[in-house]
């Protein structure tokens, strides 16, 4: 299974992004799309997402621990028990210069140290039923899983 986080919206204090599933499109789907004769992606949209602050990596910004947004890229994806949250949480594996980076629940960019909460984006700046959310891409994940599928995630 493969996730996508697009960032839409890079503030001063926070991140918002859009978490899709990409699904492929079979040629009898390509009626009508843009790229006739590609490979083609679409996403099915789970829910929101919020992180710390945004920073240009590619012109030679860095992330910082507890308050910068991840780095572009994709990352491996498991659940893993977490002792500080004392529960089973998603885990992006390979992050440059990080064990790992949960997915947890939360509603600001006060409740993230560098890590991707996940949500409704109703209110400026926050993300709204994070546990609901964050209990629905667990059972995503954990299906990919039992049906035998890498999990990863693209972080645009």
């Amino acid at each position: 299974m493969e996730l996508i986080l697009e960032r839409i919206a890079k503030r001063k204090t926070y991140t918002i992004g859009h978490l899709y599933i990409a699904q492929e499109i079979n040629d009898s789907d390509k009626e009508g799309h843009p790229g006739l004769g590609q490979p083609l992606t679409e996403g099915l949209q789970i829910c929101d997402t919020l992180e710390p602050t945004w920073r240009d990596y590619e012109h030679g910004a860095y992330k910082v621990k507890g308050r910068s947004a991840i780095p572009e890229g994709r990352y491996a994806v498991v659940i893993s028990y977490s002792p500080k949250f004392g529960a089973w949480l998603p885990i992006l594996l390979g992050v440059p210069k990080f064990e790992g980076i949960r997915i947890h629940a939360g509603n600001t960019a006060k409740d993230t140290e560098g890590c991707i909460l996940v949500g409704r984006n109703q209110r400026v700046g926050e993300v709204l039923d994070s546990r609901k959310w964050l209990n629905k891409l667990k059972q995503k994940i954990v299906e990919a899983k039992d049906r035998g599928e890498a999990v990863w995630i693209t972080i645009k």
